[in-house]
């Protein structure tokens, strides 16, 4: 039997550490520093590259497929609507609050236990508690950034892996999908003249067609988890001044892929449909997806869960193996004013981690 009332008020401590160390993207040594102290002082081997902190089972059986136990220890930057301090854990009818507490604190500490459980009762030869997967614990640096020293480092460096559970809050159901992210940028050229002259080429109008188009296109693939690919047209700038005709327009479209598409091939329709020279930031945000199938995500509808498709971007997007997201919290509280996680969501997270984990 495992006290996970223990376990929890270890998670909790632990994450009150972090809260109280910031830790925004790309500026993360010092919470690194954290995990790191606190796994030595529970015997658990760590490895470590950049910010990256991860953890072997320390005996690695070859017959069992491999876990990754994966959430991230970075934090956006503070909004200024927050009316406690962001850096200050506070405790208030077993709410914690506190900046990264909800994202993604509470499924950190809580991952991080559940690895810690199985390696101890594993450690001690108790046979109820053996896990029925080699477990892999990654904390994870710059995703909220989807940074180059983030998880993309440490990827390389871990032994084979067959499926990720990602401890984004989801309140503890299982996102089996999640949409991709491409950043185009359109640029639209034209020739400048007088205004009051009605001469030149204007930029602005140039693009028009391609914006509405950009509004009006529907994608025919849609995801039975994730809807339709969607594409906004978030930023537009152009001209100089009121009485010169713009010689180019700039506009940046936003692009949330659904798993039917690649982030390739969805460029390529774009491009082919509007005269705006199209560019790609980066190809490599795709959306990801796990087959409901899966032996894990089939224990998860037994234990009464049920799998949907998320919106928001994670790790997961930079994974070469099916993952789903699967932690304590409310996404809706992710990134907002006085973020906060319930103790209980943490405590029934470490409950729900080793049942889904267990040899039966």
């Amino acid at each position: 039997m495992v006290d996970v009332k223990r376990y929890t008020e270890d998670a909790v401590a632990l994450l009150r550490e972090l809260i109280s160390t910031p830790s925004v993207s790309r500026e993360e040594k010092a919470a690194a520093d954290v995990l790191t102290r606190w796994m030595d002082a529970h015997s658990l081997s760590w490895h470590r590259e950049k910010n990256n902190v991860w953890c072997l089972p320390q005996s690695f059986r070859q017959e069992l497929p491999t876990v990754l136990l994966n959430a991230h220890i970075d934090t956006v930057r503070p909004v200024s609507s927050w009316l406690r301090d962001p850096f200050c854990p506070e405790m208030e009818d077993g709410i914690l609050y506190g900046l990264g507490s909800n994202d993604c604190g509470g499924g950190l500490v809580s991952l991080l236990q559940v690895f810690r459980v199985f390696e101890e009762r594993g450690a001690a030869g108790t046979p109820s508690l053996y896990s029925a997967y080699n477990l892999v614990f990654l904390a994870s640096a710059e995703e909220e950034v989807s940074g180059q020293n983030g998880i993309v480092k440490a990827l390389p460096l871990l032994p084979k892996i067959d499926v990720a559970v990602v401890g984004e809050p989801t309140g503890m159901q299982p996102a089996v999908a999640e949409k991709g992210l491409m950043v185009l940028d359109m640029t639209a050229h034209g020739k400048s003249g007088h205004a009051a002259r009605g001469e030149g080429v204007n930029a602005i109008y140039e693009m028009l067609d391609d914006l509405l188009w950009i509004r009006d296109y529907r994608f025919e693939r849609v995801s039975p988890f994730l809807g339709a690919t969607q594409m906004q047209a978030t930023v537009v700038n152009a001209g100089t001044q009121h009485n010169v005709v713009p010689d180019e327009c700039r506009a940046i479209i936003d692009v949330r892929t659904n798993e039917c598409y690649t982030n390739e091939e969805v460029f390529q329709l774009i491009s082919s449909h509007v005269r705006s020279e199209v560019k790609a930031r980066s190809f490599r945000l795709s959306s990801s997806h796990i087959d409901v199938g899966h032996p894990l995500v089939q224990k998860c509808v037994e234990m009464g869960k049920q799998p949907f498709g998320s919106p928001t971007l994670s790790d997961q997007a930079l994974m070469p193996f099916p993952s789903f997201k699967m932690g304590p919290g409310d996404s809706a509280r992710s990134h907002s004013a006085d973020e906060y996680i319930r103790v209980k969501e943490i405590s029934d997270a470490i409950e729900t981690y080793i049942r889904l984990f267990q040899q039966t």
